[in-house]
């Protein structure tokens, strides 16, 4: 399975703005061998559907709500999304679990709307600096994976150690090794034999100088990028140094 370079725009990017960096990416798509994804903002949705329109990337939206309609101020279904065109949804990321208080179980009922509704979910899951320190990081990413993936899932999970996200910090390669073979084993025990086949994507301070050595280490799917993919050329960079299928 070739290796998922995953953009997370965050809360960046006006609709011409989204449009023009979507653009870039696909015009440079041709030149890597992995699969591709942004996650724009939601007010850039629609522009960059409209670009990516017959492009082999997919996008997608970075939050959904768990309900498929309601009196939801503010939210949006996943079945929404899907009608607006998107393929994928990020769930569950460090920031909504700290800004907004979402919980290991809200986390998993977001994540069975978007299988439902035909998204591929991406679930985060991470650890504190604190939790590390004190030798709790595995015990309490693995406690996260098994309470925040749904039965029957068919999605990707991404390990970002919260600490590392934007502080241009990143864990050793042998850190990065022993999470993702914790959160593989995790997977097994969730999913039985299909937690095999999901990809565990690395997040946290991504950029084009480090992408090849974290994408070399074993169970490492890919990866979530954060501010490297508001440019073009760092994206495709990093992605020019994933894996061949």
């Amino acid at each position: 399975m070739q290796q998922l370079i995953a953009g997370n725009w965050k809360m960046h990017m006006t609709r011409g703005a989204g449009a023009a960096l979507a653009r870039a990416v696909a015009d440079g798509a041709a030149t890597v061998e992995c699969d591709l994804a942004v996650f724009p903002p939601f007010t850039a949705l629609a522009a960059v559907a409209e670009v990516l329109h017959g492009r082999p990337i997919l996008f997608g939206a970075q939050d959904c709500h768990a309900a498929p309609s309601g009196a939801f101020t503010g939210d949006v279904a996943a079945a929404m999304l899907a009608d607006a065109g998107c393929g994928a949804v990020i769930l569950g990321h460090s920031e909504r679990r700290h800004f907004h208080a979402e919980t290991d179980a809200q986390v998993r009922a977001k994540a069975q709307a978007a299988v439902s509704a035909g998204l591929l979910p991406i679930i985060c899951v991470g650890e504190h600096e604190a939790d590390r320190d004190a030798g709790h990081a595995e015990p309490m990413v693995c406690r996260q994976v098994a309470e925040s993936v749904p039965d029957l899932f068919t999605g990707v999970v991404a390990y970002e150690p919260i600490w590392a996200i934007g502080t241009g910090r990143v864990p050793t390669l042998d850190d990065v090794a022993s999470m993702h073979a914790a959160i593989r084993q995790a997977l097994v025990r969730r999913l039985g034999p299909d937690g095999m086949d999901v990809r565990i994507l690395y997040g946290g301070s991504v950029n084009p100088h480090n992408a090849a050595d974290l994408l070399s280490v074993d169970d490492v799917g890919g990866a979530l990028v954060g501010g490297a993919s508001l440019e073009a050329a760092k994206f495709l960079a990093i992605a020019a140094a994933a894996r061949r299928g």
